[in-house]
C-alpha cells in the first residue's frame, strides 16, 4: 500500500493542475475528500483523516465545463472558496519581464553558468510575442535562449528570433 498525494500533503497544501481536465471517477474521489476530509487507500479498509489545503487550476471555463457536463457542479463550488482570475500572459505583458529575467537567473544557476542579459530589442519580442501556452511557453523558450545562446553574455534579436516557436501553415 502506497500513500497517495491527498496522504503525503496532509498538513500543508496540495496543488492540482488542469482540474477541468480530471475525469468523472477522479472527481467524485476528489470530491469525498474534500467534503469528509478523510480518505481510502486503493485496496485498503481503513479510513484515513487527512487536513488538506488544495489550489486547483485550469486553463478552461469551468462554467462551460460544468454546462457541458465534463466537471461536477458540486466539486466546482467546493472548490471556489476564493476564486483567483488570471488573465493569459497576452494580456499582461508588462509581467514578461519579470518573468524573463527569474527565468534566466533559475536556468543559469541550475547549469553553473552567469546570468545573462537580453538586450532591449530581444525583449520587445518577447513582449509583443502572443504566447499561446502562457507562462509556460514562456519559460520554454527563455531556457531555450539560455542553451543555445552559450556562452555568449546578452541575448538578441537573433537569438529570440531562433528560439521562438514558428506555427507552419498546412
Amino acid at each position: 500500500q502506497r500513500r497517495g498525494k491527498f496522504e503525503l500533503a496532509d498538513g500543508g497544501t496540495l496543488f492540482l493542475d488542469e482540474i477541468g481536465d480530471m475525469n468523472p471517477s477522479a472527481q467524485a474521489k476528489v470530491l469525498r475528500v474534500l467534503q469528509e476530509n478523510e480518505l481510502e487507500r486503493v485496496g485498503g479498509a481503513e479510513t484515513i483523516k487527512v487536513d488538506v489545503r488544495v489550489v486547483a487550476a485550469t486553463n478552461k471555463d469551468l462554467s462551460a465545463e460544468i454546462a457541458a457536463g465534463r466537471l461536477r457542479e458540486d466539486l466546482y463550488y467546493r472548490r471556489a472558496v476564493v476564486p483567483i482570475e488570471l488573465p493569459p500572459l497576452r494580456a499582461r505583458r508588462e509581467d514578461i519581464p519579470v518573468l524573463v529575467e527569474h527565468f534566466l537567473e533559475q536556468v543559469c544557476a541550475d547549469n553553473d553558468r552567469r546570468t545573462k542579459k537580453v538586450a532591449s530589442g530581444a525583449m520587445t519580442m518577447l513582449m509583443q510575442h502572443d504566447w499561446p501556452g502562457n507562462v509556460r511557453e514562456l519559460k520554454n523558450v527563455v531556457e531555450r535562449l539560455a542553451i543555445l545562446t552559450g556562452d555568449a553574455d546578452i541575448i538578441t534579436e537573433a537569438d529570440v528570433g531562433d528560439a521562438l516557436p514558428r506555427v507552419k501553415s498546412v
